[in-house]
């Protein structure tokens, strides 16, 4: 069976399409790690000198050529984003799964302070936009194939879709106080990490859509927020960094109850592999049942 026949998208056959990936590429597939695992398996290689994406499923293909796309419009831009590696073209796409190649920043655990990613998100909503188009912000775009693949007790997935059609209602009736625009998506201290000689670098660039700037300020707002993930004086760091608090606008509370729900739905995808996420999805889900306290949300 090849890893495209396969009905799970596991660690071994993202590595097993890494490794083809890297041949195709002339990259030398020496100490490959595994990152992380979500829409995309995330491999260190050559002692995180390279660092390489592979997609979960051929249907991220477009969004890759987009996301290749962004980061040859912010490097001709001169902002400071994560870069392509290897001269071959990309995305190299293996049975169907779109594979990418890009520089290791650092260590890959060394991030950016609070203050240089609100100024790094103030400038990157200041550039001008690309030349091609991006998509709309859909944030429940997701949910639902997400529920369907997980691999978790009906009652979580019913909880789960209801409390969706619910948080779209409320979405549709928002009223924004930022203007629309280019927006990275997933915009959070996991996505900006220094390079060798420590700068600062956005990370992860397959996101990019427009929309609400609201929506790329919202996660640095909740990990101070609801989780305790940054302290009092680094979030202040970071509204002064770009300007405006997000908290105090009357619309807060929905985008992160979305944020959330999305959070919970992202993690539901390893749940069949990983038991760690499984129990983590179940508790995340009893606390939003019982509007209980989000600080015991552990990171993954």
């Amino acid at each position: 069976m090849t890893a495209a026949e396969r009905t799970e998208f596991d660690a071994d056959a993202a590595e097993v399409i890494l490794r083809e990936a890297c041949e195709v590429a002339n990259v030398d597939p020496d100490g490959i790690e595994m990152l992380r695992f979500g829409d995309h398996a995330v491999f260190r290689i050559n002692g995180g000198r390279i660092v390489s994406r592979v997609g979960r499923s051929p249907d991220r293909l477009p969004s890759v050529h987009r996301e290749v796309a962004v980061a040859k419009w912010l490097d001709a831009a001169g902002y400071s984003a994560a870069r392509l590696v290897t001269e071959a073209e990309q995305p190299v796409v293996i049975k169907g799964h779109p594979v990418t190649f890009w520089e290791g920043l650092a260590n890959g655990e060394s991030y950016a302070s609070t203050s240089e990613m609100g100024e790094l998100l103030r400038q990157l909503h200041q550039l001008e936009p690309p030349s091609f188009p991006l998509p709309p912000l859909l944030p429940f775009e997701k949910v639902s194939q997400r529920l369907t693949r997980a691999a978790i007790p009906d009652k979580t997935r019913d909880f789960l879709r209801s409390m969706a059609d619910d948080l779209e209602g409320e979405y549709g009736r928002l009223q924004f106080a930022l203007p629309s625009g280019h927006l990275h998506g997933d915009f959070n201290v996991g996505n900006v990490l220094r390079d060798a000689a420590g700068r600062p670098k956005v990370i992860d660039l397959d996101g990019f859509v427009t929309g609400p700037r609201e929506w790329d300020l919202m996660q640095t707002a909740m990990y101070y927020d609801s989780f305790g993930w940054h302290t009092e004086a680094e979030y202040a760091d970071f509204v002064a960094g770009y300007g405006f608090d997000v908290r105090g606008w009357s619309g807060y509370s929905v985008l992160r109850s979305i944020r959330e729900l999305l959070m919970v739905t992202w993690l539901s995808q390893n749940a069949r592999t990983d038991p760690r996420a499984a129990e983590e999805v179940e508790k995340r889900v009893e606390s939003l049942r019982s509007g209980g306290s989000r600080r015991d949300w552990a990171p993954f």
